[in-house]
């Protein structure tokens, strides 16, 4: 179940990751008419979620992680660098997928509780996890299409 699981989240992360190659610097700036989020700080928060999934329903104690757009709960206008950005997130798929392959048959059965989403088991919450980059995947792609 495990590996289909990784393949299963890896395909549907390419709607962001396909993404990523496209973006220039100039774009991270940018956004819908009337919306708060730039096109930055989506990938930022794409990357702070993953970390959060990695170390608080996955279990990795060792990240220390700094959600920093989920502290702020808005757009503070500061991911502007897109190298850095680039690297966060590979940073946080990477750490999330290492943590995710150690997971057992039983582990995907197995009962977490956050304050965002309640008690889910851990494959109903790696759903969450598969809906929220594709989400905020869509927005990227509007933003970079329509966004000024």
């Amino acid at each position: 179940m495990t590996t289909q699981l990784i393949d299963l989240w890896i395909e549907a992360r390419t709607r962001f990751s396909n993404l990523l190659p496209s973006i220039d610097e100039k774009d991270l700036i940018k956004k819908l008419p009337n919306t708060p989020n730039s096109t930055g700080f989506l990938i930022r928060h794409i990357g702070d979620v993953e970390f959060l999934f990695a170390k608080n329903v996955f279990g990795e104690a060792s990240l220390k992680v700094s959600a920093k757009t989920v502290i702020a709960q808005k757009d503070t206008g500061e991911w502007t660098d897109l190298q850095s950005l680039i690297q966060y997130q590979q940073d946080s798929f990477e750490a999330l997928k290492a943590i995710v392959e150690k997971q057992t048959e039983a582990d995907w059965n197995t009962s977490i509780s956050t304050k965002e989403f309640g008690t889910k088991t851990k494959a109903q919450a790696f759903g969450r996890i598969i809906s929220h980059t594709t989400y905020h995947a869509g927005q990227l792609a509007m933003i970079l299409k329509y966004g000024g």
